[in-house]
């Protein structure tokens, strides 16, 4: 037995005559079980890049450095690693080694040296970052930044062009401890590097925090997979996004690999890991009776230079003048619409409630409590109570608190992109 891709498709094949738009819901997930078996990448690599700017001093360095410690400690001996620290510049603390028992006392007595001060230019600490990665082309590459403050304004251009040479080389997981840091920058690192971005309230969680994202890294043992989608000649993919565990718009990220087929990153696989992703394909449209195979999609990943494709999925459409077909509505593909609704609606109400607009915010945060509740996602419906009074959730009847804690608001921010299963019948 051994690993295995497994793809699945949820939709309503059946469009009214005229109609052109054909959603579908791709279920991925990797399975023990007999089929194309998933040869891994043998080397893992994993990089710590953390902030040590003057901001950090006191207790947020001190519990960044135990956690940092506590990570290499646990780290397994087949792995790689190396820690880069990063101010105004960027400093390798340990480069890329083997998790020896040996290296890994000589990088703890390396970060234990640790010191902050300086300024904060990501860009700088990124571009050491990647010098490292590149020292392991073939490992399953991932890294953690963390970080306590904003980006400095001057390092946009510089951080803009190290992204672009970042992207596909590694991922990256982004953790902002306190509040004084910005949530659409990490967000801009971590959906470039195809990672996650979250909120670290207090110094104190730093440690748990990265242990739970060693493990999740350690997990991985495919990388570089990506999302090959075919489709007819004159259709064109108006979106494509994942849209489980959390939403991540993948639609500017496609390559054309040759005509009618675009491939999309999805990065790193690990054993048991399940994803889904939602195609709107635009289709010419058809008469009653048409049938067409609107999209094909599949997993292709490379190890050491052979391509192998692991898993297909069909996407169809057939034009019916059967209004009870063509008006259903595939539950999975009506759930995924409505949590990036439910996302949406979040971040335009705390955007109006920042900019005072408490009419605007009312009326979107109101609609994300109700979106919340018909979706049963627990986890945001549980977040938006930190910054409304839930009057009646079925309706979104909602009143804005007066005070809310900024950390609250922020870890709403980060977290609105999460979603929740569609509810098992």
């Amino acid at each position: 037995m051994s690993n295995q891709f497994k793809a699945e498709v949820f939709q309503n094949q059946y469009l009214h005559e005229g109609a052109k738009e054909v959603h579908a819901i791709m279920t991925v997930s990797v399975e023990k079980g007999d089929g194309v078996p998933v040869s891994t990448s043998n080397d893992r690599l994993f990089g710590i890049i953390c902030d040590v700017s003057g901001s950090m001093g006191g207790g947020k360095i001190h519990a960044a450095k135990d956690a940092m410690v506590k990570v290499v400690s646990l780290l397994p001996e087949d792995a790689y690693f190396f820690i880069v620290t990063g101010s105004s510049k960027a400093s390798v603390v340990f480069p890329v080694s083997k998790a020896t028992p040996e290296k890994k006392e000589e990088a703890i007595a390396a970060i234990k040296k640790i010191l902050a001060n300086g300024g904060t230019l990501m860009s700088k600490w990124l571009t050491e970052a990647l010098t490292q990665f590149n020292k392991k082309p073939d490992a399953v590459r991932q890294a953690l930044l963390l970080t306590d403050g904003m980006n400095d304004d001057t390092d946009e251009q510089a951080l803009n062009k190290i992204l672009q040479q970042c992207e596909g080389v590694f991922q990256c997981d982004c953790r902002g401890v306190g509040t004084d840091w910005r949530v659409a920058q990490l967000q801009q690192i971590a959906g470039k590097l195809l990672g996650t971005t979250d909120i670290i309230p207090d110094a104190a969680m730093i440690e748990a925090d990265f242990q739970a994202i060693l493990a999740k890294a350690m997990s991985k043992n495919v990388s570089d997979v990506t999302m090959r989608l075919w489709t007819p000649q004159g259709a064109k993919v108006l979106f494509c996004k994942q849209v489980s565990p959390d939403i991540v718009d993948l639609t500017h990220r496609s390559k054309a690999v040759k005509p009618q087929v675009l491939e999309y990153p999805t990065g790193a696989w690990g054993r048991d890991e399940s994803r889904d992703y939602h195609f709107c394909i635009e289709v010419n449209p058809g008469n009653v009776g048409d049938e067409m195979l609107a999209g094909r999609a599949s997993l292709v990943y490379t190890v050491n230079g052979v391509e192998t494709k692991v898993a297909e999925a069909r996407i169809l459409a057939t034009w019916t003048d059967d209004e009870a077909k063509s008006t259903k509505i595939n539950k999975r593909v009506a759930h995924y619409t409505g949590q990036a609704e439910l996302a949406q609606s979040i971040q335009e109400g705390l955007e109006a409630r920042a900019k005072g607009n408490i009419e605007v915010a009312t009326a979107k945060l109101g609609k994300a409590v109700k979106l919340a509740h018909e979706s049963g996602n627990e986890a945001t419906a549980k977040l938006l109570k930190t910054v409304v009074d839930v009057q009646d959730a079925p309706t979104g009847t909602v009143r804005l608190k007066r005070e809310v804690a900024k950390e609250d608001a922020m870890a709403l921010e980060t977290r609105s992109t999460k979603t929740t299963r569609i509810p098992k019948s």
